[in-house]
């Protein structure tokens, strides 16, 4: 049997989960409020934005999402019906997709962006000290190291 979480840690846990549930569903809430994104969609135009020609295969914006291909063809679909992104072949792999940012695409973040970040400095940046800051980059750098690490040799193990 799995040894319990002493208090502390318990009661680090809980914090957790509660306050980042309540961020994300405040983020989450602001961005539609301001921009009628999702913040799926939001994140979908930001990889895109900074991509190579604004563009990635389905495959890695699937892995960079942390979505299922199922899921992330259900979210392009959507955001393909708004005109945000098109769906496009594969120029050197045919077989293969890759999503493309429109113009439209560009210019709902470009709106949406200023607003996202005034929420993101109401509700959690503006808050916190530098030492916070710090601290909550060098345990969230290290857990998501440690757990896209995870995820890779899973995804490689089940391919064999």
């Amino acid at each position: 049997m799995t040894e319990s979480l002493d208090r502390t840690r318990e009661a680090a846990w809980r914090a957790y989960i509660e306050a980042s549930q309540l961020l994300f569903t405040q983020l989450e809430e602001d961005l539609r409020a301001d921009s009628e994104l999702s913040f799926a969609d939001y994140h979908v135009l930001v990889l895109l934005s900074e991509a190579p020609g604004q563009r990635l295969r389905m495959g890695e914006l699937a892995n960079r999402l942390i979505f299922s291909p199922s899921r992330l063809t259900y979210q392009i679909s959507s955001m393909q019906r708004r005109g945000l992104v098109s769906k496009e072949p594969c120029p050197d792999d045919r077989r293969g997709s890759e999503a493309v940012l429109t113009a439209a695409g560009l210019l709902a973040l470009s709106e949406a962006a200023p607003h996202h970040l005034a929420s993101v400095r109401a509700h959690l940046m503006d808050d916190l000290d530098d030492a916070e800051v710090a601290c909550l980059t060098r345990v969230f750098d290290r857990l998501g190291r440690r757990l896209r690490a995870a995820r890779t040799a899973s995804s490689t193990h089940a391919t064999r």
